[in-house]
């Protein structure tokens, strides 16, 4: 019961707020609510808080969830951090406007920014005590808290638009006058349907309905309507997901006030309250991040892409919080149909438990476009699952940062030396081992030289041509035809393909050895490179963004295609013509080729057989797979490593690597038109049965090599 010093002070605080409302303009505009805080805060403090607010109130846009999307529009994953989808007040259905409005104010269209009669009977209970106090605030006023709330960056503005004091009920308040006096009853009902936590992640009713119902604010009946509306209240203690009985007291409490404001009749009412609450079973989950994605690995590259985008915000920071509140929708290059074919293919090859790990990048030559992206080893830190990419450089979230590429790189080898006029015919006697001891090694800046270098052959050596010597992957032939051209061009033409050492980002080494692939570069890179071959020698930066668009539907610059032509196109086509023999029967890729495209490829096969590669391509896709030791740092070799639960006994490009190339791409390249590889010059063949430039000196160059063309 009340003392009579407890009512002195009610009486007090009351007669106090009256005073207050009068001296600060307020009353006239329907400003009253209760405050027993009142009591000892002078009157002139309180009417400058009042007076010292802004007539007007800004609210930050909604953060929406954005959508990143497949090349097909099939979705690949959401990202946010809050899972709402903004829907017009005329795409939610009327009743649940009607339960919203019966439960939280239901004389919201009568009154100003409060309820008077309202406000002034939530004050009398609360001062006559109980255990239930009465807030009596408007929808408005919740409206303009929930804003407040939503607009806090940090800890301390949190807790300050959340604290329990006058001052922050006035600045409510004064704010909720704003509210009234610039957007009608519809648009404030409308903005805080879309802005209220209605529990379990889902913000806003539209992504309330389909979280809870699998439909649309649109078609919501009236026992659903309920659940949702009720749940504003206590988003958490509510949620049916959390507590069903606790859930279905307060949906029947929004029923029975409905019918007690008769909004609906008892009919109604009564199938309502026997309606089941809901279908734990039909709850649809809203995964939210890369994580959760179905190709986790690639969405990962696609959200380090958006994150360099300087038209998303000034730093990383800014874009992280624009993509998952912008409401973005993302266009992105990945073909489903060329995805699943690649994952059947690292699927049919290998295995998670693998020692082993195996990965493939496919690209469309001409364009840039990544159209598939998969590896052994699934997403995620349990046991036999990585965060690690395998197919992307280390620069980006997750990149392993590559592997050393064996002779994939003697292709770029091959565009030097016919980039310097030197023919497919031009012979060299190779043999099985040579020495390279302090042989000179011509770079960009100098001479390079090793002092204990001895390479040798692991396939055929003798006196070969170019072509013989890229179908058997001869080393001591690609070492002397290095050593000829200098390593300057071959550095050259691999940087304009796009090639740099996946882990540093530098430019590949210029020593000895560059010919026989001892960078580290990235399945990603290295198809990509292998694409401008096909292109005839134009390069495409790698393109997983195609488009991207804000909530309004206005395109966000990206970087888009960027193509450009860096390589002769007679010379594309010569090393076309030469890699094009390696599938031919008794060269390396032989066993890989299929059907009656045109096909060029390279093995490659590093020291000590720490990755094996198949790099190969048609006029219509690249892609390169690599199966290698992926511990850090990697060390091990290959050999009694497992892929596909077998020990991996002679670990080599064609028969380890090849067999992943060869299944991804027969699946990948269903439906494409058959093209063909367009022939090159005839002085770039030279003469189809040549003898060597001098049998009594093996090795000699031609007397006047053609220049660069």
């Amino acid at each position: 019961m009340r003392t009579d010093r407890g009512g002195r002070g009610w009486a007090r605080s009351l007669i106090l707020f009256i005073g207050v409302s009068v001296l600060s303009g307020a009353l006239a505009a329907g400003l009253a609510v209760p405050f027993a805080g009142f009591a000892g805060q002078g009157a002139a403090d309180v009417a400058a808080t009042v007076e010292n607010l802004p007539v007007e109130f800004q609210t930050d846009p909604l953060a929406v969830r954005s959508r990143i999307l497949a090349a097909d529009g099939t979705l690949i994953a959401t990202l946010y951090e809050q899972n709402r989808v903004p829907v017009p007040l005329g795409s939610v259905s009327p009743i649940m406007r009607k339960a919203i409005v019966a439960i939280e104010d239901s004389r919201f269209y009568e009154h100003g920014a409060l309820d008077l009669k309202g406000t002034l009977r939530a004050m009398v209970r609360n001062q006559t005590g109980g255990e239930v106090q009465q807030g009596g605030s408007s929808i408005t006023q919740q409206f303009v808290k929930m804003s407040l709330v939503e607009k806090a960056r940090t800890a301390s503005d949190r807790a300050k638009a959340t604290e329990v004091s006058y001052q922050r009920k006035l600045t409510e308040l004064r704010y909720a006058i704003a509210v009234e006096s610039q957007l009608s009853k519809d648009e404030i009902l409308e903005r805080y349907l879309n802005l209220a936590n209605f529990g379990d992640g889902s913000y806003g009713v539209q992504a309330a309905a389909q979280h809870y119902f699998r439909t649309t604010a649109e078609k919501l009946t009236l026992p659903q309507a309920a659940l949702l509306a009720g749940l504003v209240k206590n988003p958490t203690g509510y949620d049916p997901t959390n507590d069903l009985t606790r859930s279905k007291a307060r949906r029947d409490v929004v029923i029975k006030r409905m019918l007690e404001l008769g909004v609906i009749t008892v009919h109604q009412a009564n199938q309502a309250l026997r309606t089941p609450v809901i279908d734990l079973a039909t709850v649809e989950p809203v995964p939210n991040g890369c994580a959760n994605s179905r190709y986790p690995f690639y969405c990962d590259y696609v959200v380090s892409k958006l994150l360099a985008n300087p038209a998303l915000g000034v730093t990383p920071k800014d874009r992280d919080h624009y993509l998952k509140t912008g409401g973005l929708l993302i266009r992105t290059s990945i073909d489903p149909q060329i995805q699943a074919a690649a994952q059947a293919s690292i699927d049919k090859h290998s295995k998670r438990t693998d020692t082993s790990a195996a990965a493939i990048t496919i690209v469309e030559p001409g364009t840039g476009l990544v159209k598939a992206m998969v590896q052994s080893k699934p997403y995620g830190n349990g046991r036999n699952h990585t965060n690690y990419n395998y197919n992307v450089e280390k620069s980006y979230a997750g990149g392993f940062g590559g592997f050393q590429n064996g002779s994939t790189m003697k292709a770029f080898t091959i565009a030097a030396a016919l980039s310097r006029g030197i023919p497919m015919d031009y012979r060299i006697n190779s043999p099985e081992q040579i020495d390279l001891r302090n042989k000179k090694f011509k770079t960009c800046t100098g001479y390079t030289r090793d002092p204990t270098y001895q390479p040798r052959n692991s396939t055929h050596s003798g006196d070969l041509t170019m072509v013989e010597a890229a179908r058997f992957s001869t080393n001591t032939y690609f070492l002397q035809l290095s050593q000829r051209t200098g390593l300057c061009p071959i550095a050259k033409i691999a940087a304009k393909l796009g090639m740099y050492n996946g882990q540093t980002g530098e430019p590949l080494d210029q020593v000895a050895s560059m010919t026989l692939g001892v960078g580290y570069v990235t399945p990603l890179m290295l198809s990509n490179a292998y694409a401008t071959f096909a292109a005839r020698g134009k390069y495409c930066k790698p393109l997983v963004v195609t488009s991207i668009r804000d909530k309004a539907g206005k395109p966000i610059p990206g970087p888009g295609f960027a193509c450009k032509q860096v390589l002769p196109r007679a010379v594309a086509d010569g090393v076309n013509r030469v890699l094009s023999q390696v599938m031919m029967p008794g060269g390396t890729g032989g066993r890989l080729r299929f059907g009656s495209r045109d096909m060029a490829g390279k093995t490659g096969t590093i020291q000590q057989n720490l990755a094996v590669w198949f790099a190969g391509y048609t006029p219509n896709l690249a892609a390169a797979a690599v199966v290698a030791d992926a511990s850090l740092p990697y060390t091990n070799l290959m050999f009694h490593h497992t892929l596909n639960g077998v020990d991996i006994a002679d670990p080599t490009g064609s028969g380890t690597a090849g067999p992943l190339w060869e299944s991804a791409m027969q699946g990948a390249i269903r439906g494409f038109p058959v093209e063909r590889f367009v022939n090159p010059p005839k002085r770039m063949i030279g003469n189809p049965n040549p003898k060597p430039p001098d049998s009594k000196k093996p090795g000699t160059k031609p007397a006047k090599p053609r220049p660069n063309t």
